[in-house]
């Protein structure tokens, strides 16, 4: 099943896809049929009591490694965004007038569904909530050091679009492949400039809980952005970049002069 979290008249719903339209649920509202184009959309990621971790992957994909002249990391490299940088499908990007290299980078997101501690590869998928798409734009401009994003580059606000749907993690895993196996592309202003599979990272998402569960705990709601192939490029203001992934469906971001 495909969830969303949407703006709609004057208050904020949970929905599910249902043959082409937004049915809402959990409210007095429930079994509204909406479309598309009626509502706000928001990201797709319930509310936590705890403050929301993400967990986003640098170089996690060889040919994105080597499209930066970088040697493909040994171990997962990582860095933490804050939750104010997502927004929702169909919202807008800005970007500041002063940046020369401001570039998409379509990622499958992880999110994590029961508490994860100590947890091993083989038992990773069942910690899984479900699967999303998210558009981790990077500012190049503003990178110290290859190995270590700063603030400006990845926790900007408006930064990540994610959406337009969260899919259940069993409907995904059913799939040829499961999560391991999904065709990812880009386009901008409906020009197709990245593809890749999911079956080209580096660390694939077993191996990433695992590692991630053995130090920290994981918990409900958390995000972890698994990183991007290669052919990222510069976007301008008014650009349309559409980040699809199959399966999960395909996010909309327009990018605005900010």
């Amino acid at each position: 099943m495909k969830h969303a979290r949407i703006a709609w008249a004057g208050a904020q719903h949970e929905a599910v896809e249902c043959e082409g339209q937004l049915r809402l649920t959990r409210s007095s509202h429930a079994g509204r049929m909406l479309n598309f184009d009626e509502v706000v959309w928001l990201p797709p990621l319930a509310p936590v009591p705890q403050a929301r971790t993400v967990i986003a992957l640098g170089l996690n994909y060889a040919d994105h490694a080597k499209e930066l002249a970088f040697k493909a990391p040994e171990e997962p490299l990582a860095f933490m965004k804050g939750e104010a940088a997502f927004i929702g499908h169909r919202a807008f990007t800005r970007r500041p007038a002063e940046v020369q290299n401001m570039h998409y980078e379509c990622e499958l997101a992880v999110v994590i569904g029961r508490t994860a501690r100590h947890v091993k590869k083989a038992d990773a998928y069942d910690f899984v909530g479900g699967y999303s798409v998210a558009n981790d734009y990077a500012i190049r401009d503003y990178l110290e050091n290859w190995y270590r994003p700063n603030l400006r580059v990845k926790n900007r606000d408006t930064c990540t679009p994610i959406g337009p749907w969260l899919v259940d993690a069993a409907d995904v895993h059913q799939l040829e492949g499961g999560p391991m196996a999904l065709a990812l592309h880009t386009t901008v202003n409906g020009q197709v400039t990245q593809s890749g599979n999911t079956r080209d990272m580096i660390f694939d998402v077993p191996t990433l809980i695992e590692y991630f569960s053995s130090f920290m705990t994981l918990q409900p709601g958390d995000v972890i952005l698994t990183g991007t192939p290669d052919g990222v490029v510069d976007c301008q203001p008014g650009d349309v970049v559409v980040t699809d992934i199959q399966g999960l469906g395909a996010l909309v971001n327009t990018i605005v002069q900010g």
